[in-house]
């Protein structure tokens, strides 16, 4: 003789079994042994932890390089560095879930990287100059825009917003250079001329072995710094991302 338990009543017999189904989750799944670990085992787990976001590359001692780009404030980084980097870095935040808008003069340049990017799905559209309109952000759907205006690049129209970050290409250091620099809260600095990198060295306070290194720089290492850090990053593609924007490369 088999038991159903109803809400607030006793049980009562039945002929046969009934499958309980809860509601709103369905049936439920097959059963599984419990793991188990012995006090000594527990030493032999370990889970990484530190800041989220976007992996770019392996620092100084080859440990993964990760950039928070999407926060729950406005997040500005400047890369003085090649179209290439600026790719890489987008097509990784598309696969953390983020939608990624390109405001750029060469569309046809980013045109094959959107079309590759999120396997089918529109997660990278391409605007051309100053036709870039609200990207509704939020922290379901982050937004990276991505700015590549050239030397010279203009104010962005759009409002600060939480969850949106703006990536701003500048393949070389221009006339308002500092204005851009000044404004970042994070500034990529791949291989440059000896005049920009001591001018870049003064706005940053570069340490003169930084100043003397940023002109020979290979093309797939970047100087990340801030107000209070620096930190280099060799940046290698994936065997997906070389089929798409081939190999690291300073200029387009």
């Amino acid at each position: 003789m088999a038991y159903q338990t109803y809400s607030g009543q006793a049980p009562q017999p039945t002929e046969q079994r009934r499958v309980r189904v809860r509601p709103g989750f369905g049936l439920r799944g097959p059963r599984r042994e419990k793991h188990v670990l012995t006090v000594e085992d527990l030493s032999a787990l370990s889970f990484p932890v530190g800041d989220d976001g976007v992996v770019i590359g392996l620092d100084q001692q080859q440990q993964p390089a990760v950039i928070g780009l999407f926060r729950p404030t406005q997040y500005d980084v400047v890369l003085v560095g090649g179209m290439w980097t600026a790719q890489l870095i987008a097509l990784r935040a598309a696969a953390t879930g983020a939608r990624i808008a390109v405001e750029t003069g060469r569309p046809q340049a980013w045109a094959p990287m959107a079309q590759a990017a999120g396997g089918g799905q529109p997660c990278v559209t391409v605007h051309q100059v100053g036709r870039l309109g609200a990207q509704g952000a939020s922290v379901a759907s982050p937004v990276l825009v991505v700015r590549d205006l050239g030397a010279r690049p203009s104010r962005s129209r759009l409002s600060a917003s939480p969850w949106q970050t703006t990536l701003t290409v500048l393949p070389y250091l221009g006339p308002n250079a500092s204005r851009v620099l000044n404004a970042a809260d994070l500034i990529g600095l791949q291989r440059v001329s000896p005049q920009e990198s001591e001018l870049v060295g003064r706005l940053l306070s570069l340490a003169p072995g930084d100043v003397s290194a940023l002109p020979t720089l290979p093309d797939h290492i970047t100087l990340w710094a801030t107000r209070m850090r620096r930190q280099y990053v060799m940046t290698n593609p994936g065997e997906a991302e070389t089929q798409v924007l081939g190999g690291p490369r300073r200029m387009d």
